[in-house]
């Protein structure tokens, strides 16, 4: 029987998926497919403006790391530490050590969250000068009072005709001066 375990395999920056598509590739073969279940590189979502327009993209949130999902015997320990790109197996001592399913679950999770509700790019804190660049108040400057980031929004004190108003302004629409 079977026993599939999740380890994490530390990669070359920037190469997570060329080592994510050579270990697919040298699992295929007939002798191995059986010992390799999922390859997860750890992403998230996050809200930016580009030239005025809002856009998401895709971020790794644990950049030179990922996910493998396999039965640890020393034939797949050689083939995972012997694919280019890879520079070994994250544990205590010399044996890899598995990830709990709490772990694996909870990075999951945040993957699919961020699928979701994209995080914002740039946090935001109380008491921080921001520079409107969307919206009605376009080109205002103002002052956070208010930050709800599990909402993505803010609220902020902006002079309109030389009184102190209080707006509601999304992520998005802001950017710090």
């Amino acid at each position: 029987m079977i026993m599939k375990k999740w380890y994490i395999v530390h990669t070359q920056t920037g190469l997570e998926d060329k080592v994510k598509s050579k270990l697919e590739k040298s699992f295929s073969t007939p002798g191995l497919k059986d010992y390799i279940g999922q390859i997860l590189i750890p992403t998230e979502q996050i809200a930016e403006i580009r030239h005025g327009k809002k856009s998401i993209s895709k971020r790794k949130f644990f950049p030179g790391y990922i996910l493998v999902e396999l039965e640890l015997n020393e034939e797949t320990y050689l083939v995972v530490k012997n694919t280019s790109g890879v520079t070994g197996f994250i544990g205590m001592g010399k044996k890899p050590s598995p990830l709990g399913d709490k772990e694996v679950e909870e990075i999951k999770r945040k993957s699919v969250v961020s699928e979701s509700k994209p995080a914002p790019k740039v946090i935001f804190a109380k008491g921080e000068a921001i520079r409107i660049t969307n919206g009605p108040f376009v080109n205002f400057s103002g002052v956070i009072e208010e930050v709800s980031p599990d909402k993505g929004k803010l609220k902020a004190s902006v002079s309109i005709f030389g009184r102190s108003t209080p707006v509601e302004l999304e992520y998005w629409q802001v950017e710090k001066v």
